[in-house]
């Protein structure tokens, strides 16, 4: 076994102890933290992949952002854990038989001989000058650059609608009018009211 192999194992060892950790804990914090540990050891997998910038991109977008608003949004809002856990036992029958279908077809894919996997050839060793970045980026833009397009759009809308859900109209929130805000004119705002001065005693 070569170190590339024990570092694979102890990555993916690490990844699904700290996975298995995140679905099982019961605090939503250390849930977090586990979560981060796990795209920590993702970016490491893909390092043995030669996929640097992947690997990069996973720890700056979300180790770097996405986990720290979940972090700071976990710890600042006031969650019942006792109500979060009301539904366990009503949902666990389909989470089992959800979990169990994944099983089932992580078990077909790593049967490679049953699928021809075997046969296939491995990817020839790139050469030292070799760019990732550049190879990628000349794949997103050429040949799947409709479907880049797509997801760019899809999230996109799914911004807007985030955006409209939290600007929806609310009886317990008292909000700004911009249009009468701009229609306002002087006269409405100030009023002088002339006062005679006053004498020195």
């Amino acid at each position: 076994m070569s170190f590339q192999d024990i570092v694979f194992y102890f990555f993916a060892t690490v990844l699904v102890i700290s996975a298995l950790g995140v679905v099982t804990s019961r605090n939503p914090v250390y849930s977090a933290l586990l979560l981060v540990l796990s795209f920590v050891t993702c970016a490491g997998l893909w390092l043995l992949l030669e996929a640097e910038f992947l690997a990069i991109t996973l720890v700056l977008v979300y180790v770097g952002a996405v986990m720290v608003l979940f972090l700071f949004v976990v710890m600042m809002l006031d969650i019942n854990l006792d109500r979060l856990r009301e539904g366990f036992w009503k949902w666990f029958p389909f989470g089992a038989l959800l979990a169990l279908i994944l099983v089932v077809q992580l078990a077909m894919v790593l049967m490679g001989g049953q699928f021809g996997l075997d046969e296939m050839p491995r990817p020839p060793a790139q050469a030292a000058d070799y760019s990732n970045t550049k190879a990628l980026g000349l794949l997103i833009y050429t040949e799947y650059v409709y479907a880049f397009e797509l997801a760019a759009v899809i999230l996109l809308v799914a911004m807007v609608a985030a955006i409209a859900l939290t600007l929806r109209n609310r009886t317990d929130k008292r909000s700004p009018d911009p249009s009468k805000q701009v229609a306002v004119k002087r006269e409405d705002r100030i009023r002088i009211v002339p006062m005679a001065p006053e004498k020195k005693k």
